[in-house]
């Protein structure tokens, strides 16, 4: 069997390529200057092969002593991880989560949760990804997301889910618009030939069909739309009517957009959020915990909510 360096002679060799000085390197890796030339001497018979060239002056590396610390950091950094991943074991809430959010959730649900979800949890750095639904799936699926933020219904099979919040629709329009006058807006009281909605792919789209009770468009001519955003803006300008999801309401896009809106009379709740992980995701009791801190932040914004029309 091959006798293989261990990772404080690599820790050594590292620091003494990147500072050129004994006496310095064994302050940064906390030992006496004997312990870390020792260090590096055992290495280099070991390896059978000279890593730095010694002067009275200074310690110059060779090529091969610098080729190698590139790659003793590699190594260095996959330890760090495989420490962090054991350390998260019992700390499911602190290091990375690759967290995806769906683009219609996004830019309303982050900015209510995540300043008070730094707070609790300080050590806990999550990266975000927006993407649509199916996109987000697969990447979970394939290892490159920890968990994701989707709208359900939704198929997700075999992963599993934590729901966190129920929402209903509400329909946006333009100031003078015939709607203003209702005090929630009927399915049969759409104006099929304004509404704007976003493009297949969106599972909003599917969702506030489903809520109307539409299996589809019935206006050839309706408009599709790639972001709520666009949407919203198009309404402002007064070129028709589209749906916006509950949590949107306070964002100040909606604020500054100047649109009028009603709740839809349907019966909800017209879509649920909620996180899903992998089956044999080790950090699972973590992500629980993060969908019962999302439940909560948003329940204690929900007054700051228009209430749903009677």
């Amino acid at each position: 069997m091959t006798t293989l360096p261990t990772l404080r002679q690599l820790q050594y060799l590292v620091a003494l390529v990147e500072l050129c000085h004994f006496g310095r390197a064994a302050a940064r890796c906390c030992v006496t200057q004997s312990t870390l030339s020792a260090g590096i001497r055992e290495l280099e018979t070991l390896l059978a092969a000279v890593l730095v060239e010694r002067t009275k002056r200074k310690v110059i590396p060779t090529s091969l002593g610098r080729a190698l610390a590139e790659q003793a950091q590699t190594i260095l950094g996959g330890a760090e991880a495989l420490v962090e991943a054991a350390r998260q074991q019992d700390n499911p809430l602190e290091g990375s989560l690759r967290l995806g959010v769906i683009p219609t959730v996004a830019p309303f649900l982050l900015p209510e949760v995540l300043p008070a979800i730094r707070k609790r949890y300080p050590a806990l750095e999550l990266l975000l990804v927006e993407d649509q639904s199916a996109r987000l799936v697969e990447r979970l699926q394939q290892g490159e997301l920890d968990s994701a933020v989707l709208a359900f219904p939704y198929p997700v099979a075999p992963l599993e889910q934590a729901l966190f919040w129920d929402e209903n629709f509400w329909v946006a329009f333009p100031k003078g618009h015939p709607l203003e006058q209702q005090k929630a807006v009927a399915t049969t009281d759409l104006p099929g030939d304004e509404l704007l909605m976003l493009e297949e792919g969106h599972c909003l789209r599917d969702h506030a069909l489903s809520a109307c009770k539409m299996a589809r468009l019935t206006q050839p001519g309706a408009f599709q739309g790639t972001s709520l955003h666009t949407l919203i803006q198009m309404v402002a300008g007064g070129q028709g009517v589209t749906f916006l999801p509950a949590l949107a309401l306070g964002s100040e896009l909606i604020q500054r957009s100047g649109i009028e809106t009603r709740p839809l009379q349907e019966r909800g709740p017209h879509r649920q959020l909620g996180l899903v992980w992998r089956a044999a995701y080790h950090r699972k009791d973590g992500l629980r915990t993060l969908a019962d801190a999302f439940h909560q932040i948003l329940s204690n914004r929900s007054s700051r909510t228009p209430p749903d029309a009677d």
